[in-house]
C-alpha cells in the first residue's frame, strides 16, 4: 500500500474483509459500531489529516461513501439517515492517526431526539433554537 505505515491498523488491509475496494480507498464495516452497519471509508495511502489528502484520494473516498450508503439501504430498510463525519486532529477525537471517514446509518427513534446531528460533538450546542434573539 502506498505509504504504508507497518504500526498502522488501516495500513493493515487483511485485517477485516473489505465491503468495497478500488485502487484508492476502502470501505469496512467498524469493529467498534455506534450503530449496526456503521462503516468506515479509508484511503489506502497513509495520511494522518483529511486536510492532506490529494483530490482524487478525497473524490474516491466520496464515490465509496455513496457506494456504501446504497450498499447498506439494500441490507437493512430500517435506516431513515446517514451521519458522516471525519475527526481530524486529537482534539477532534481521532484516536487512529490514518484518515477515516465514518458512516453511521441511523434510524428512527435510534435516539430520543436528534436533532442537531453531528453538532453533538459539543453536547450543549446540539439542541439549537432557530429563532435567535
Amino acid at each position: 500500500m502506498p505509504g504504508a505505515n507497518n504500526n498502522c491498523l488501516f495500513c493493515d488491509t487483511d485485517r477485516e474483509p473489505l465491503v468495497i475496494e478500488d485502487e484508492l480507498c476502502y470501505a469496512v464495516i467498524d469493529s467498534y459500531p455506534v450503530a449496526e452497519l456503521h462503516t468506515l471509508i479509508i484511503p489506502k495511502r497513509h495520511v494522518a489529516s483529511y486536510f492532506d489528502l490529494y483530490r482524487t484520494e478525497i473524490d474516491a473516498m466520496h464515490q465509496t461513501l455513496t457506494q456504501m450508503k446504497l450498499w447498506i439501504e439494500e441490507r437493512d430498510s430500517t435506516v431513515t439517515g446517514f451521519n458522516i463525519g471525519v475527526n481530524a486532529g486529537k482534539d477532534a477525537g481521532q484516536s487512529i492517526f490514518h484518515v477515516h471517514m465514518h458512516l453511521i446509518p441511523r434510524r428512527k427513534g435510534d435516539i430520543e431526539n436528534p436533532q442537531g446531528g453531528v453538532r453533538g460533538v459539543i453536547p450543549s450546542k446540539r439542541i439549537y433554537s432557530k429563532n435567535k434573539s
